[in-house]
């Protein structure tokens, strides 16, 4: 009973992670958190704005009448109210459009994306209209009162309204940006479609720095004309306007600050990944500004390296991977060089008649098991397959890559490859045969068409000898003359025949052990 609650609970669990991953998770986390931001941001905004209306500017007695006062707060709580509702509808207006396709979970038609991606921006436009309207209104009663008492209202309001919008487009624009994520992500080349940083840094720097010291300064000279309060009201209204000259500044500053910042450590994070070879890495595109086109141009680099890798490992499985680098590093062209080499072939006995006698997947299965132990083998010993004939491999020692040993290595594969086919492959028989002398080696072919291949009598003796060594005991000959480069050991001569088209004589050498 404990262990079915258990798994209950955590098939709960489970369910609500997947479900706040779903676009509608993501539309309930952007509604409620734009919503009650915005509400708290402007109401902070109007509070602190008639604060320092009421009670910090120096304002002509005929103001602080009780009926003065009345009309104001009146005029106050309805505008204020009116607000908030006009507010909230366009808060839900501009959310309309992630309604219309997060939760279905399709991407969005241009048009919406474009709605979601200037979502910030209307909220803004909408709000500061909001804060003009406030401007216009309690501007235009108080000057009824004072021209200049008027003035300083009007500035007051204003430059609290510039401050408000630019939070308010920074802090949507942040509480937005799952959705806005998920709106460029259906785009493969997205497209600059806000300000560029450049213009956003000004626009900071307006709001945050510009309109407050501004405000200072009109307050300075409105008191300089007309003279209307003491020093210390001017003093004290002063020092209210630069504290909120350091706190707009601070604020917006950090908003713009975190919205430069984020994409480009998040980049940064991914590149050193892709540094450590990881390359399946991409970036959320969330920014409408050059940023944006920055992370979607990283994201466009990774798919282009993960691309790359895979050709270059479908090129190298295709030629051997010490051919493709090769020619990834030095470039590729027709032609070849003489090449010291050392050549192993190894070829299976009766091929033909396993093919009529198995089924062809069958026959394909035990070639592909064969060739996995001789490409193990080779290269573990530093050479290279140079290709596969049929039921047949011709593998390199000393091409395209230089080894010192080249001919001890065939040798010492030959053996290996002997014991491991004989151990792990009983079902077949073979025979390998180990030559070594001057070659070419190079790409062969046409300008459309080519491989990389190794040409001249090592090869051809290499394959001599591995037909006669199918009825040779150990499976394995290899020419005197490796045997005497390397040096081996353990390898003993049991003729010298001249092998069909081949001139001269060659020395036939089997492993000892096996003799």
């Amino acid at each position: 009973m404990g262990g079915g609650h258990l798994a209950a609970h955590a098939e709960r669990i489970e369910a609500r992670r997947r479900w706040w991953g779903t676009g509608r998770a993501v539309l309930v986390r952007a509604t409620v958190s734009l919503i009650t931001s915005l509400l708290l941001l402007n109401i902070l905004g109007a509070v602190a704005t008639g604060l320092v209306a009421v009670f910090v500017v120096p304002e002509p007695d005929s103001l602080r009448s009780s009926a003065s006062l009345s009309t104001y707060i009146v005029l106050a709580a309805t505008y204020f109210v009116v607000a908030i509702v006009v507010g909230v509808a366009m808060g839900a207006r501009s959310l309309s459009s992630l309604g219309e396709w997060l939760p279905s979970e399709q991407p969005p038609t241009p048009e919406q994306q474009l709605r979601v991606l200037r979502g910030p921006r209307s909220l803004a436009r909408g709000i500061g209209a909001l804060w003009f309207g406030a401007t216009v209104l309690f501007g235009a009663l108080t000057f009824h009162y004072s021209v200049d008492a008027g003035f300083r209202m009007t500035a007051i309001i204003g430059l609290s309204g510039i401050i408000t919008s630019s939070v308010t487009f920074r802090l949507s624009e942040r509480l937005l940006r799952e959705a806005a994520a998920r709106a460029l992500s259906a785009s493969e080349h997205p497209q600059r479609i806000a300000q560029s940083v450049a213009v956003r840094s000004i626009m900071t720097w307006v709001a945050g720095t510009g309109a407050p010291v501004l405000g200072v300064v009109l307050l300075g000279v409105a008191s300089l004309v007309d003279g209307v309060g003491t020093r210390r009201e001017l003093a004290v209204a002063t020092a209210v306007l630069g504290a909120n000259c350091l706190f707009a500044g601070f604020l917006t500053t950090v908003f713009v600050a975190r919205a430069t910042a984020d994409p480009i450590i998040s980049v940064r994070r991914a590149l050193a990944r892709i540094e450590q070879g990881e390359l399946d890495v991409s970036v959320p595109v969330y920014d409408g500004t050059d940023i944006g086109l920055l992370q979607a141009g990283f994201n466009r680099m990774a798919a282009g390296l993960r691309e790359r890798e895979r050709l270059q490992d479908l090129f190298g499985r295709h030629v051997g991977v010490d051919v493709a680098r090769r020619a990834l590093e030095h470039g590729v062209k027709l032609g070849g060089e003489q090449r010291e080499v050392a050549v192993l072939y190894i070829d299976i006995v009766g091929s033909t008649k396993l093919a009529g006698r198995l089924p062809p997947v069958e026959v394909v299965e035990l070639l592909n098991r064969f060739f996995a132990i001789v490409i193990d083998v080779v290269e573990a010993e530093g050479g290279s397959i140079n290709k596969f004939a049929g039921d047949a491999a011709l593998a390199i020692f000393g091409a395209p890559v230089p080894i010192d040993d080249r001919h001890g290595s065939a040798l010492d594969a030959a053996r290996w490859l002997a014991g491991r086919v004989s151990d792990e492959m009983p079902e077949i028989d073979f025979g390998i045969g180990v030559a070594s002398g001057n070659a070419v080696a190079g790409n062969v072919g046409g300008t459309s068409r080519f491989e990389y291949t190794v040409i001249g009598d090592p090869v051809n003796e290499a394959a001599r000898l591995g037909e006669l060594a199918k009825a040779l005991p150990g499976r394995v000959a290899a020419s005197g003359e490796t045997v005497d480069a390397a040096a081996a050991v353990g390898w003993t001569s049991v003729d010298e025949i001249a092998l069909r088209g081949r001139a001269a004589s060659t020395r036939i050498c089997v492993p000892e052990r096996e003799h």
